[in-house]
């Protein structure tokens, strides 16, 4: 397992999640990205929305001469 504090947990599969409600959401693939922001359109795998949130100050000038 693999904690990344912006991003998902990665887990080695196969993996079985069991959700607030009861439901398991399976996956056998050989890793796994395990949503912790509850953003993903796919919950309870990751979708990689977390990233949008990340640039929250603007592009510098500097590099435009």
């Amino acid at each position: 397992m693999f904690v990344d504090p912006q991003g998902p947990v990665i887990v080695e599969g196969p993996v079985e999640i069991v959700l607030d409600d009861g439901t398991v959401a399976r996956s056998d693939r050989f890793s796994v990205a395990i949503c912790t922001c509850r953003r993903s359109r796919t919950y309870p795998w990751c979708d990689t929305s977390h990233r949008r949130r990340e640039r929250n100050c603007r592009p510098t000038e500097e590099g435009k001469r």
